[in-house]
């Protein structure tokens, strides 16, 4: 699943770090999200899309194959 949660966390000016510890998971989760490499739970989607204020849709991209 793409997304673009790498922008909206840059824009927000914040790091990995910093946005794992708000949403209570490691760095490397949010990395693995970045990257495409793991799909986000809902609760943990809903938490995201809480944080930057937006539908999830508008930051989770699901593409049939």
């Amino acid at each position: 699943m793409k997304n673009n949660l790498e922008e909206l966390r840059k824009l927000k000016k914040i790091s990995q770090e910093e946005l794992a510890e708000i949403l209570e998971v490691s760095r490397q989760t949010i990395s693995s999200l970045e990257k495409g490499r793991y799909n986000p739970s809902i609760l943990l989607a809903c938490k995201i899309a809480r944080f930057f204020n937006k539908p999830i849709e508008d930051i989770f991209i699901y593409e049939e194959k």
